[in-house]
């Protein structure tokens, strides 16, 4: 499932090509039935909030997408080409177009339904309104794991399993340490590490997480292959050497995800 970084990336580029100007809004695949209700509308605004977009229009109304495990947009320059495969919905602006398949949720709601849904989110470290202590209050009350509540989107918005699993290790955390054993100070480096995290991952458009003594050409190792790409220290790299002390990384099912970790870096 695409992380925070992955939708902000997606509202920057679609506020830049479509927003201000009338766009044509229709669904190839036909599921999308309120398409007619915002097309030929002025895109207005596009944002995102953790793991959901929404496209803001005039007087219409907001299309919120949620990508699920599924959901891709695929962009191209005008003209545009006949649909390919099942397309829920295709935006057509000045100079470009896009068509978004298999998401979880594409739909038309009244700006109280997306006040709804941001209300039940917490905050997202890649907005500038996000209060971080909301999400420390969630979490020094809970006697949850901190892998568990950083995979919450009520307690913060946008993490997934990379971020999650990353930056557990950055800081030297347990995953399975309970919320309440963590405190303030720590949780506030934690935030702004996420922070930076998460930007970088919007202007490159992907996730990197290890330091520069640990790059490849450092190491004088392999660069990672792996579709989801950057570099990282425990995700998805079960059984190889921990990058800092060589110990095998981790890997067990909590609440039906991948969790990673170096056992030694991450003391219990």
């Amino acid at each position: 499932m695409p992380e925070g970084h992955t939708l902000h990336r997606l509202a920057r580029l679609h506020q830049r090509q479509y927003a201000g100007v009338p766009v044509e809004v229709t669904s190839p695949q036909g599921k999308f039935t309120d398409a007619s209700a915002v097309d030929g509308q002025v895109l207005v605004k596009a944002e995102a909030y953790g793991k959901h977009l929404f496209h803001h229009y005039d007087s219409a109304g907001s299309v919120h997408v949620h990508l699920g495990l599924y959901g891709t947009f695929t962009e191209a320059k005008l003209p545009v080409l006949p649909p390919v495969g099942q397309v829920r919905m295709r935006l057509v602006g000045g100079t470009h177009w896009t068509d978004l398949r298999g998401p979880t949720r594409c739909e038309l709601l009244t700006p109280d339904q997306v006040d709804a849904i941001k209300a039940r989110l917490g905050p997202d470290p890649l907005r500038r309104d996000a209060k971080p202590e909301q999400a420390f209050e969630r979490i020094s009350s809970s006697r949850t794991s901190l892998a568990a509540l950083l995979m919450d989107q009520s307690v913060v918005a946008g993490v997934g399993n990379v971020y999650r699993a990353e930056l557990l290790f950055r800081h030297g955390i347990a995953p399975m340490l309970p919320g309440r054993s963590l405190d303030a100070v720590r949780w506030k480096e934690m935030w702004a590490d996420l922070v930076t995290l998460m930007r970088h991952g919007v202007r490159v458009g992907r996730i990197d997480t290890v330091a520069d003594e640990h790059l490849p050409h450092v190491m004088g190792r392999a660069p990672r292959e792996d579709r989801h790409g950057g570099e990282v220290y425990v995700y998805r790299r079960t059984g190889q050497p921990c990058l800092v002390c060589g110990t095998p990384v981790a890997h067990k099912e909590l609440a039906g995800r991948n969790l990673y970790w170096c056992p030694v870096c991450q003391p219990e």
